[in-house]
């Protein structure tokens, strides 16, 4: 599975992106209105970051709204993907907008039967938000499974991307499952980082490490040694 960051902040995408992690990133309206500054610049230093998709989304509610504007942000670079709402408007959206070659994001699914329109419509990507159906009392894995069912069963080239997701039991699900892709707010990201065994094997490494002083300088003369290597 893919990992994309969830986020309309360039900061926070130079920041994970060093990780090595990092296969795309999603953004919406909400998130960059967060953000000072030209959401286009915004979107196009994201893209240049992560070197992959980076959905950008229209705003307009009818279909012919949606098509001119996604045609437009996909203008802003290679790597933009147009994401769109699900409806019946944002069906025919996805249809014209892949019928031009545009990859398209279905966004706001919550049921394997919109998934299902999703894929036929083209698009590329198809998200289903866990944690706002999990906020509703609505199992999000069960229903993130059913999808991943059906498109297996039925040889749907779309790809699924696990969308809303509020913390590291979410993106393990959507990996068991087979989701081609969660998308992840940074800070879920970090927290993916933490464990306490960790943590505490990485100071007991260092505390060892460190009753034998004369290692530390063997291992800055190697250091040392290959960076004049190089120089020379």
């Amino acid at each position: 599975m893919r990992i994309f960051i969830d986020t309309g902040s360039v900061a926070e995408v130079e920041e994970i992106a060093q990780w090595g992690v990092l296969a795309g990133a999603t953004t919406n309206p909400s998130l960059l209105a967060k953000e000072d500054g030209d959401p286009g610049e915004i979107v196009k230093r994201i893209c240049e970051l992560v070197g992959g998709p980076v959905s950008a989304e229209v705003i307009s509610d009818d279909a012919k709204g949606m098509i001119e504007e996604g045609r437009a942000l996909r203008e802003l670079h290679e790597h933009v993907t147009v994401k769109v709402p699900f409806s019946e408007a944002g069906l025919e959206a996805a249809h014209a907008l892949t019928s031009d070659g545009i990859p398209v994001n279905m966004t706001l699914v919550f049921s394997p039967s919109q998934a299902l329109l999703a894929a036929s419509a083209g698009a590329t990507y198809v998200s289903c938000f866990m944690g706002r159906l999990d906020d509703i009392s609505i199992d999000s894995v069960a229903v993130v499974g059913e999808i991943v069912e059906a498109f297996r069963a039925g040889g749907v080239t779309s790809q699924i991307i696990a969308a809303s997701i509020r913390h590291p039991e979410h993106v393990v699900a959507a990996a068991k499952l087979g989701c081609e892709i969660a998308t992840v707010p940074a800070k879920v990201l970090r927290q993916m980082l933490n464990h306490p065994l960790t943590t505490a094997g990485a100071a007991k490494f260092k505390a060892d490490w460190e009753t034998r002083p004369e290692f530390a300088e063997w291992l800055k003369g190697l250091v040392e040694a290959r960076a004049a290597a190089q120089a020379g």
